[in-house]
């Protein structure tokens, strides 16, 4: 080993990039990180944190509506909430 070595070049951060991945730091329940684990054991392949990803994605995918879809929603809601209020008068 060198007894200095020339840091003046080094850049600060991750060594590697990924593309389309951010690293964070998240907090889960004991039961859920090891249903994942046991999961991707079980599986013989990939990693507990791909199936996260694709557990999480696959529920915001789920949810998306339409902007007709949403407007749809939200004037039946607000359709309702009149005629709750015109029954109660």
């Amino acid at each position: 080993m060198k007894k200095e070595y020339d840091f003046s070049k080094g850049k600060r951060g991750p060594v590697l990039k990924t593309s389309g991945k951010t690293r964070i730091t998240i907090r889960l329940d004991h039961d859920i990180l090891r249903w994942f684990r046991d999961q991707a054991h079980a599986a013989a392949g990939g990693g507990y944190q791909t199936l996260i990803n694709m557990a999480l994605r696959e529920y915001v995918e789920s949810r998306r509506e339409s902007l007709e879809e949403t407007l749809r929603r939200v004037l039946r809601e607000e359709f309702l909430r009149d005629l709750r209020k015109s029954a109660i008068r």
